[in-house]
């Protein structure tokens, strides 16, 4: 009967060693992120080598995300500071022929003047002349600049600014003045007013200078004289090209409908009207373009991380054969294992996306700085950053922790 109870008792016996296994194979959760520490400190160099590639991807997409919502947190906040409430009227050119430049009739600006909604309106015209630093220059190098005639509330209505001296006024619009368009003065190298420039044959004295003006760019290479003057000195027209219109915020766009009538009662079809603040959204847009195609880039380089890691934790595996089966002979599970290697390159690449997400905002600053804009950088963005990583890391380990979890004690013991 001896023989019987000992191979019963050999019969008990596994399941006595599973029993035993489970009591002592515990793996408690705050035990899991001191393991894994333990296993990327091991390694020290090859721990950062493979959590650049992650912080490189993270600094990408988080310099972009903030770098973007910098830019267009300066773009509202300059439509906000001009208004939206700004329409330009011109005529439209689309049937003009060719050279010749379009003109709205005398009356337009009186004529919108009278609508109720409208705050102001001031109008540019057309001058057949051009400008330079001195009489001695070829007629032909006119740098680009236009000459245009300017109603004195030109200023108000667009809500310019002047960088030196003073804007055309009822008396100035009437003698030799000029204001100058910032690029404008740039290009003939003129930095203060009072000096001379050679204009339509006539010296004209620059009274003013002007800051860029965002809402009317087409002013900034432009030289400014009185109608008065034009028509009396240099014998032109002067007819209305553009007529600036401000307007009740409130009534955008019933004023924007009935302006191509009130301008041109004959021909409203040859008027166009615009509003320069859509082209500033519209540049907001095109800038959200080229986000998604450096997010596509930042997308790449955190692909290119996970892979990093994952060959890493793969070569860890091969390398530790011994250590995992030194553990699973003390009673360590393989789910314990797989959890021990996923949770080493997840934290991997959560120190590479702390460090991304630390770097793109640093990035984001100095680059807004540079720019004189307010830096925002969201924190949800930068958790979120970091989540991704994190969650990158651990489909990255998903498989060499498999391979892990596989090794058979006796095999992978063979070698120590």
């Amino acid at each position: 009967m001896k023989p019987f109870r000992r191979a019963a008792n050999s019969r008990k016996h596994p399941a006595s060693s599973r029993q035993a296994d489970r009591q002592r194979s515990v793996l408690r959760p705050r035990d899991v992120a001191p393991l894994a520490a333990l296993g990327a400190r091991s390694r020290p160099a090859r721990a950062v080598l493979s959590a650049a590639g992650i912080a490189l991807g993270i600094a990408t997409m988080v310099s972009v995300l903030g770098i973007s919502s910098s830019s267009r947190a300066q773009l509202v906040a300059e439509i906000d500071a001009l208004g939206t409430n700004l329409l330009t009227v011109t005529p439209d050119a689309t049937f003009a022929a060719p050279g010749q430049n379009p003109t709205l009739p005398r009356t337009a600006t009186a004529m919108i003047r009278r609508v109720g909604p409208v705050l102001s309106a001031s109008a540019i015209g057309d001058v057949n002349a051009s400008v330079y630093r001195n009489d001695r220059i070829p007629v032909v190098n006119t740098n680009a600049i236009t000459v245009n005639a300017a109603d004195p509330g030109l200023l108000s209505t667009v809500q310019g600014t002047l960088a030196r001296g003073r804007f055309l006024t009822a008396a100035t619009s009437r003698v030799d003045a000029v204001v100058l368009g910032h690029d404008a003065a740039t290009a003939l190298g003129i930095d203060q007013t009072g000096v001379l420039v050679w204009l339509g044959g006539q010296w004209f004295s620059v009274v003013g200078i002007l800051q860029p003006i965002p809402l009317a760019p087409e002013l900034d290479r432009t030289a400014l004289i009185g109608f008065a003057v034009a028509r009396h000195l240099l014998h032109t027209g002067g007819a209305p090209v553009e007529v600036y219109v401000r307007t009740d915020p409130a009534s955008v766009d019933s004023v924007q409908a009935v302006l191509p009538a009130t301008a041109n009662p004959a021909a409203p079809q040859d008027v166009s009207v615009t509003n320069p603040a859509d082209a500033l959204i519209a540049r907001a847009d095109a800038s959200a373009a080229f986000q998604g195609l450096f997010l596509g880039l930042g997308g790449i380089a955190l692909l290119i991380g996970g892979i990093g890691i994952a060959n890493v934790m793969v070569i860890a595996v091969l390398e530790r054969r011994g250590e995992i089966g030194l553990r699973r002979a003390l009673g360590a599970t393989r789910r314990h294992v797989g959890i021990q290697f996923v949770a080493e390159a997840a934290l991997l690449a959560a120190s590479g996306g702390v460090a991304g997400a630390l770097l793109g905002g640093f990035a984001t600053a100095v680059y807004s700085t540079a720019r004189h804009w307010r830096a925002v950088v969201p924190v949800p963005m930068l958790l979120a950053a970091v989540v991704l990583a994190l969650l990158i890391g651990a489909v990255a380990g998903v498989y060499p922790a498999l391979r892990a979890a596989r090794l058979a004690p006796a095999a992978a013991l063979r070698i120590i």
